[in-house]
């Protein structure tokens, strides 16, 4: 494995910005971070980062597909696409999301997940996102109606046997749990829960948070808005501070202005920045599927026969600078939507999501207005700006 020195950067560490810094990727990992460059260092490949900023890949928690391919297409030429093109949008890991579909189609999901191989140039799959199918049928949403159900122990288990124990976020409407039994399992495992297409008020997801529910699956979509007499899903994210959120930055989703409501009632501490993406993302205008359903894109919009959001054609890179654009946040608030924070959510900043010694050399070389120069994964170049 080849070893590679960024010189004159802007390094974003974990603790401080170094101005003039240097960092040093080897074995796949980041070996060395320091001020200067030192001459006694040597490498394989040597990059002067002209005083860009070298900052941490995104993780995106939550997407379908993209490029023509789709995670429920179950194979390894589909995961082979994803996962190749993904680093050209700063995403250097990723959950492989799922959608409603029959317990068949989905086993087959996650068995191909399990099966693949990891490569150090291409995206991560850290894991999976279930997304349903315990999810409330009002708030469907892109989801298939007909295989929707109520939670289930043992289907879960037997899910979570064939993912291989890769199931690291499950969405499912709380409500649905009567006796928080599914909740309880769920938090036994140290899977992340996150509410979702669900029709819960704020007193079924307070409840729901003391049960261990900790996340909301792209805020404000497919779940109940703040009403002046009960604050729904959307308020019990502004107001309890144990609730990340998953926000489609791609204002389409959320409007500009919702965009920047939620920027100021959650700060980037809570908040979670993803694609949702399906398979169209990176194609042009046309007719798609997603979940076994014609999908219609026009103008990044991706829509059901019924006018129905069918996920996003959005890039990471395009949702950071969307947001950057739309609020106040600085490099280092971007930084914890789209790296720091997924990471924690699944467990994984031990490895992934900040620029520290020792953990995987996941890095970006950005400019000022969010250009992607480069982006490594592993210490292995997968794109170049």
């Amino acid at each position: 494995m080849s070893t590679t020195l960024i010189t004159n950067a802007r390094v974003y560490t974990e603790e401080a910005v170094l101005e003039a810094g240097s960092l040093l990727m080897k074995d796949g990992k980041i070996y060395s971070i320091f001020n200067q460059q030192n001459p006694f260092i040597q490498a394989d490949n040597v990059i002067d980062a002209n005083q860009m900023k070298v900052i941490p890949g995104f993780i995106d928690g939550h997407i379908h597909g993209a490029y023509g391919a789709d995670i429920m297409d179950g194979t390894s030429e589909a995961l082979e696409t994803i996962t190749t093109k993904l680093p050209q949008e700063g995403t250097t890991s990723f959950l492989a999301t799922t959608i409603t579909q029959s317990p068949q189609m989905i086993k087959k999901a996650l068995h191909n997940i399990a099966d693949f191989p990891k490569k150090n140039n291409t995206a991560e799959i850290i894991g999976i996102h279930l997304e349903g199918p315990f999810i409330a049928k009002s708030q469907a949403g892109a989801q298939p109606t007909e295989y929707i159900t109520t939670p289930d122990i043992e289907l879960f288990n037997s899910w979570e046997e064939d993912a291989e124990g890769l199931i690291r976020t499950v969405t499912f409407a709380p409500e649905l749990d009567t006796t928080c039994e599914f909740a309880k399992h769920l938090s036994n495992l140290s899977v992340n829960m996150s509410a979702g297409h669900t029709n819960a008020n704020y007193t079924q997801i307070k409840e729901a948070a003391e049960n261990g529910v900790t996340q909301l699956t792209h805020l404000c979509n497919a779940m109940n808005g703040i009403h002046h007499r009960d604050i729904g899903a959307v308020g019990a994210a502004f107001l309890l501070d144990s609730l990340y959120a998953e926000v489609i930055a791609d204002k389409i989703h959320l409007s500009k202005e919702m965009l920047q409501i939620v920027y100021q009632n959650t700060g980037s501490d809570r908040l979670l920045l993803i694609t949702d993406a399906m398979r169209a993302k990176g194609l042009p205008n046309g007719i798609y599927d997603l979940g076994g359903q014609q999908v219609t894109v026009k103008g990044n919009k991706a829509i059901l026969e019924d006018g129905t959001l069918a996920g996003s054609t959005l890039k990471m890179i395009d949702a950071v600078k969307n947001i950057a654009e739309l609020t106040n946040a600085g490099t280092e608030d971007i930084i914890k939507m789209a790296s720091s924070n997924p990471a924690k959510r699944v467990n994984i900043f031990s490895k992934k999501g900040s620029i520290t010694e020792g953990k995987d050399a996941d890095i970006l070389i950005v400019d000022d207005q969010w250009n992607i120069a480069y982006t490594f994964c592993r210490g292995e170049l997968a794109y170049k700006g």
